[in-house]
């Protein structure tokens, strides 16, 4: 067995080790307005469930350097800051190629929906954009933040206040369970992969 000690480790050292091994990740679309009116989209793996009542996600939004060097916040944390509010797309496979066009870095002034070829549709409760089409979007308003410590990163908590979930993702009968065949979700691996659904178990519970 390797025995690896963190604090031996760089930091690209330590994001490719833990990104390996945590896995699969769902993934968090994430949309929100910029200050301008610039429809921001991207995609952030650091992401999970937290609560169903009241419903809760969370996202770890990384910083980036500037060019002295210094932290400052990404797009996306710095617009649920301003507008409160950010809207959480469920990525599935038919969107895996365009999720993945707008982790691209681009100017705070130009949209990742634009460059994906992806149309903007408000969100119907908060003010965010959603991407059209898109089967599942949960419409978030921010709770919480939370610093990471001396980590280059925020954890924002966001309450669910609305859903929209595509007529095509049937309930398992007498249940709001989705249909994971129906939603074939993606899921983040390490570096550039990505896992498909594939075989699905059914196993209850003790």
């Amino acid at each position: 067995m390797r025995e690896l000690r963190p604090g031996d480790l760089t930091a690209r050292a330590r994001y490719e080790l833990l990104t390996s091994l945590v896995v699969p990740r769902p993934i968090g679309w994430i949309g929100s307005w910029g200050p301008d009116g610039t429809a921001n989209l991207a995609p952030f793996s650091y992401f999970a469930a937290l609560s169903s009542s009241p419903l809760q996600v969370g996202v770890s939004v990384g910083h980036r350097r500037d060019s002295d060097g210094g932290w400052v916040p990404k797009d996306t944390l710095r617009n649920v800051r301003e507008q409160g509010a950010f809207a959480v797309h469920v990525v599935t496979e038919p969107f895996l190629e365009a999720m993945n066009a707008t982790s691209a870095e681009l100017p705070a002034t130009e949209s990742e929906f634009a460059g994906a070829g992806l149309e903007v549709v408000p969100a119907r409760v908060i003010d965010a954009p959603t991407v059209a089409g898109a089967p599942v979007v949960l419409e978030c308003r921010v709770r919480q933040e939370v610093p990471l410590g001396e980590a280059p990163n925020t954890l924002v908590i966001g309450e669910v206040v609305h859903l929209r979930v595509s007529e095509e993702l049937g309930f398992a009968p007498g249940t709001h369970r989705v249909d994971p065949e129906a939603l074939r979700p993606v899921a983040r691996l390490g570096g550039a992969d990505y896992a498909l659904l594939g075989r699905v178990r059914t196993l209850p519970r003790p």
